[in-house]
């Protein structure tokens, strides 16, 4: 503890970025410091107890990982701790903690409303508008349709419960299979995936990125779906192989994708992927509704009066998986 015995709290946030609204809420109990990069890292993590992380594709940590003397506990307010899990890390004895739960919601209606989307043919439908161009089309219906749901985690439940309750039926894929769930069909084991794609109208990608799941999404994969498939990815970029992608699109493998993250973030304004009618794009923003940041300072500010207290965490990640468990 420090000379007023209160812990210290370091925030990493990135860089520009402003401190988490609410933080200040930490600071009658505790010395709060905050970095943004390698080198204010290293001058605030001597004597650092807990960390707060923001920046969910820092590398700073790893970076100043020597000077963390006295570091028991790291928050992620991020539902992904891809960029935390270094080995040093993950082999000592730190507690590592993230935003299970937060966007889990708002991620599903995301992947609902690209469902019903290319259901509904409605890019077709805003381009011919902005070309004042009438043309009737008859469109699919969401009914009945299949959907896989590649991780079936806290996200990927919401996202099978939006799906059931409009009709479809929702498959999950995951560790370890469970023939009895109440939020899908079935939820098939990691070996099963390329048999699964055969069958869904719809992919969903709700994985954490771990070595296992890194480029899983391959050339391999996307033959296996079916020609009239559609891929959504609300996970991480790099499980996407971004090329095999676009040549499954050019060479009609499957009929579609919507794309929330990329193996490249920012996308670049000359990516081939811009250019595709049959492609939805968005700025990595699926989960993030009016009011997020401040959910995920009070989600941290509630954990924190756990750890004060002496009491048990909750959303406690895994570090050899890479994620949070159940």
């Amino acid at each position: 503890m420090t000379a007023s015995n209160k812990p210290v709290v370091t925030v990493l946030t990135a860089p520009g970025e402003a401190p988490p609204p609410g933080i200040e809420a930490v600071q009658a109990r505790a010395e709060v410091r905050f970095a943004c990069d390698e080198q204010t890292l290293r001058d605030t993590l001597p004597g650092t107890d807990v960390m707060m992380v923001t920046d969910f594709r820092t590398e700073a940590l790893e970076a100043a990982w020597p000077t963390a003397d006295r570091l028991k506990w790291i928050h992620a307010t991020s539902a992904g701790v891809d960029a935390l899990m270094f080995p040093a890390l993950i082999k000592g004895d730190v507690t590592v903690t993230n935003a299970r739960g937060i966007f889990d919601r708002t991620i599903a209606e995301y992947v609902l409303c690209c469902i019903l989307m290319f259901a509904k043919d409605f890019p077709r439908s805003i381009r011919l508008q902005l070309k004042h161009e009438w043309k009737h089309r008859d469109t699919e219906r969401a009914e009945g349709k299949q959907v896989l749901v590649v991780g079936a985690g806290s996200i990927g439940r919401q996202i099978g419960r939006l799906v059931n309750a409009t009709g479809m039926h929702a498959h999950g894929i995951a560790r370890t299979p469970r023939q009895k769930d109440p939020d899908f069909v079935a939820v098939h084991g990691n070996d099963e995936l390329y048999d699964q794609l055969s069958h869904a109208d719809f992919v969903v990608i709700a994985a954490p990125l771990t070595p296992q799941t890194e480029g899983l999404f391959d050339s391999k994969a996307f033959a296996a779906m079916k020609k009239s498939a559609r891929l959504i990815n609300i996970g991480r970029g790099p499980i996407v192989k971004t090329d095999d992608l676009i040549k499954a699109l050019d060479d009609g493998e499957i009929a579609g994708a919507a794309l929330d993250v990329f193996e490249e973030e920012p996308l670049p304004e000359d990516h081939p992927l811009w250019e595709r009618d049959n492609v939805i794009m968005t700025a990595h923003m699926a989960g993030d509704f009016i009011g997020w940041k401040r959910a995920l300072t009070d989600q941290f500010l509630e954990n924190f009066d756990r750890w004060h207290k002496g009491g048990e965490l909750f959303n406690l990640v895994n570090k050899e998986l890479g994620y949070a468990g159940s």
